[in-house]
């Protein structure tokens, strides 16, 4: 079954939807107009239930089939928010808001999603639930674990989930996808330096924190280096070097250090926190100082179930034709929240040779709505045949 002929037709209205939410982006959980759209279409197209404010600002509705027989329940979800960079693509539909831009297509997400749904809810060729998911703030904030936690899976007795991300670099309107741990685990810390302040001509008389924080900068790479097996993949950035004093002539007392640690299972998950605090403090008392670590674990790992992703595989080959093997990626996704409460399969929808993500110049591909639109359809017909 190639692309469905519904979505050439609709493909216009739905790049239109896009571009309105592109020129409109929103930052974490404040995707209040976002949410507002999604509801209102979803209304508009005679959606069975739709239900506002779970997880604070997402949007979930339900469309049910001809016949409810089978008892199955398919969740479908897309993220809406954006992030906070300026966008530099010069596009007539580019954002209004200063400081924020739909910089990695959770426009086009949001739109193929709402797509599908108008479609399901014509057709309704299908034999159980289709519930569509639309979360707010997967950037970095857990849209997906507060939608989880506000009961999403029991509430709308979702039974399997999936989801979708563009990716550039793929050709427009493929697909890729692999078994297993696709997305890394990714977690955050902060380092707080504290030593002695004093005057730049005098070192002696001070603790020096930047002295400190810098050995600690080089240090935390040992630990992927030296404690972590060569065949895992672990990944150590420090990305934040900040000082309580932007004098020239200062030592300061205090130094912060901020960054991430990414894993792909839990054992190297912990060891890398527990190597990152030793480390940290280890090398604070070496020079004389102190170091206060402050760890966060923020996204699990994401991992597609075996059953689920061969039938992702095998809905995507019928709507492209082929489909490529994807490698892991380090980036974290918060979809992980939902794979952790139910079986299911995250799959990458190609972008072209486009900027990639987090990029200013980066742009939704338009071209790859029909494909999307036409998995998310298939999904559900497949997973839920009609009687």
């Amino acid at each position: 079954m190639p692309i469905k002929n519904r979505f050439a037709e609709l493909h216009p209205e739905i790049a239109e939807w896009r571009r309105d939410i592109h020129a409109h982006p929103e930052l974490g959980f404040e995707t209040h107009r976002t949410a507002v759209l999604v509801a209102e279409k979803l209304r508009a197209f005679g959606i069975d239930e739709v239900v506002e404010g779970v997880g604070r600002t997402g949007v979930v509705g339900v469309i049910r089939g001809r016949s409810t027989a089978s008892g199955k329940v398919v969740g479908l979800r897309a993220d809406m928010d954006a992030l906070p960079m300026t966008e530099v693509t010069g596009a007539p539909y580019a954002s209004k808001t200063p400081g924020a831009m739909h910089a990695c297509g959770h426009d086009g997400h949001t739109a193929m999603l709402l797509g599908a749904a108008r479609y399901l809810a014509e057709t309704r060729n299908f034999d159980g639930t289709a519930v569509v998911i639309f979360q707010p703030a997967e950037e970095g904030e857990g849209g997906g674990r507060e939608m989880v936690e506000d009961g999403l899976m029991e509430r709308f007795g979702i039974q399997e989930v999936y989801g979708m991300h563009n990716w550039p670099g793929v050709p427009a309107g493929t697909f890729a996808i692999r078994t297993g741990p696709f997305f890394a685990a990714a977690d955050l810390f902060e380092i707080e330096v504290e030593g002695k302040g004093g005057h730049a001509a005098k070192p002696h008389e001070a603790t020096d924190t930047t002295l400190i924080a810098s050995h600690i900068v080089v240090a935390l790479q040992s630990v992927v280096a030296r404690n972590v097996d060569p065949v895992e993949q672990v990944v150590v950035s420090v990305t934040s070097f900040e000082t309580e004093s932007k004098a020239f002539n200062v030592i300061p007392q205090k130094v912060t250090l901020r960054g991430t640690v990414r894993t792909l299972s839990e054992p190297m998950r912990d060891l890398a926190e527990t190597r990152l605090k030793a480390v940290a403090t280890g090398t604070a008392a070496a020079y004389g100082g102190e170091a206060m670590v402050h760890y966060k674990r923020n996204y699990p790992v994401t991992v597609n179930a075996p059953e689920q992703t061969d039938f992702a595989r095998d809905v995507a080959r019928a709507v492209a034709g082929d489909i490529r093997e994807a490698s892991v990626t380090m980036g974290g996704e918060d979809f992980s929240f939902m794979l952790n409460e139910r079986p299911g399969a995250y799959i990458l929808v190609g972008n072209g040779e486009t900027a990639m993500v987090h990029n200013p110049a980066y742009d939704f591909n338009d071209e790859s709505i029909p494909a999307g639109c036409s998995y998310w359809a298939e999904v559900v017909e497949r997973r839920m045949p009609a009687a």
